[in-house]
C-alpha cells in the first residue's frame, strides 16, 4: 500500500492546478515561495513532488508526462530524489522522534542555498509539515526566504487545520487544495484495491474527507479486525473492550475526532440537547488536557462508556 508522496508516480485530480503552475514556470513567472495548503492527506505533497519532477526533468530522458500527470519510473531526477541524492533538491520534514522541525535542519538548508547549483539549474527546497516549525526555525527561515539566492524555489506543505504564523504566510503565495469527491474515491480505491470505502459506515465516510485519512482508518480497522460497516458508537465500545487506546497510536491521535463524530451524531437524535452538548464539551476538554499533559486517556473512554455509550 503506497501512500508515500515521493513515490506516487500518478497524480489524480488537480490537473487545472498543475496546468496553471506549469504555465507560470514555463513563462518564468512561477513564484519562488509557495505554500500548498489543505487538509492532511489530500495530496498536497504528491502534487509538489510532481511539480518538482516536471521542473527537474524538462531536459532529461523520460521527462514528466504532463498529459497523464505521470512521473516516469526511469526518470533520473525521480530516482535521485527517492534516494535523497539529488544535488539541487533539499527536503525538510519532521523526524519520527521529534514532532517539531528543529533549527538544525534550517541551518543545513541555509548551507545548501549558499552552495553553487549543479549544472546551473534551479534548486528546490521542499518543507513538509511546515506547521511544525518551532519559533527558532521559523525565524531562521524567514531570514532566508525574504531575500533568497537566485534560482531557488521554496515549496511549503501546510495542513490547513493547524495555524502558521502570518509573518510566514505574508511572504509566500498560497494555493489551496480541495479534492473532488470522485477523485477522492478514485485514489482510495486505487491504493486499497478493495471495497473498503464503498462498505464504510456513513458515520466515518461523511467525516473522513481525504484519501490519506481514509487509508490510515483502513489500516487501523484491518490491523484490529474491525468491520468497516461498524457504527461510531459500536467502534468506541470495541476500542474500550479491547483496550486499544493502550496499544494503538492511531486511537490516541484520533480520539478527539472519534468522540466528536459520536457526539455530532448523538446531537441529531438526542432529545435533551443541552445535556448531550455539555457532555460533548466536557469530554473534548478532558481529551485536550490529556494530550497537553501527556496523560493516560483510557480513563476518559471508561467514563465515556459509563456516562453516554450505554444509554
Amino acid at each position: 500500500m503506497n501512500i508515500i508522496p515521493s513515490n506516487n508516480s500518478e497524480l489524480i485530480g488537480y490537473h487545472k492546478n498543475f496546468l496553471n503552475l506549469k504555465n507560470l514556470y514555463d513563462k518564468g513567472l512561477l513564484p519562488n515561495k509557495i505554500i500548498f495548503s489543505g487538509n492532511s492527506g489530500v495530496g498536497k505533497s504528491t502534487f509538489a513532488y510532481h511539480l518538482i519532477n516536471y521542473i527537474f526533468s524538462k531536459k532529461e530522458e523520460n521527462k514528466y508526462n504532463f498529459d497523464k500527470n505521470l512521473i516516469l519510473q526511469k526518470n533520473r531526477s525521480y530516482n535521485l530524489i527517492l534516494n535523497n541524492t539529488h544535488p539541487n533538491f533539499f527536503l525538510i520534514s519532521t523526524d519520527e522522534e521529534k514532532k517539531n522541525i528543529q533549527i538544525s535542519k534550517i541551518r543545513e538548508m541555509i548551507n545548501f542555498t549558499n552552495k553553487s547549483s549543479f549544472n546551473n539549474n534551479c534548486r528546490i527546497i521542499l518543507i513538509d509539515n511546515v506547521e511544525y516549525l518551532n519559533t527558532n526555525s521559523i525565524n531562521a527561515l524567514l531570514k532566508v526566504i525574504e531575500e533568497p539566492n537566485n534560482n531557488i524555489f521554496f515549496f511549503l506543505i501546510h495542513n490547513s487545520k493547524i495555524k502558521i504564523l502570518d509573518t510566514l504566510k505574508s511572504r509566500c503565495i498560497k494555493f489551496n487544495f480541495f479534492l473532488k469527491n470522485e477523485d477522492k474515491i478514485k485514489i482510495v480505491n486505487k491504493i486499497l484495491n478493495s471495497d473498503f470505502y464503498n462498505n464504510l459506515n456513513n458515520d466515518f465516510k461523511i467525516n473522513y474527507n481525504s484519501p490519506g485519512d481514509i487509508i490510515y482508518l483502513y489500516k487501523f480497522f484491518k490491523n484490529n479486525n474491525i468491520d468497516e460497516k461498524i457504527s461510531i458508537n459500536d467502534c468506541l465500545k470495541l476500542i474500550i473492550e479491547k483496550r486499544l487506546i493502550k496499544k494503538n497510536l492511531f486511537i490516541k491521535d484520533n480520539l478527539s475526532f472519534f468522540v466528536e463524530l459520536y457526539f455530532n451524531k448523538k446531537l441529531v437524535y438526542f432529545k435533551s440537547k443541552d445535556k448531550i452538548y455539555n457532555l460533548y464539551k466536557y469530554f473534548l476538554l478532558r481529551i485536550h488536557n490529556c494530550n497537553k499533559y501527556n496523560l493516560d486517556a483510557e480513563n476518559i473512554l471508561i467514563e465515556l462508556n459509563g456516562k453516554v455509550l450505554n444509554e
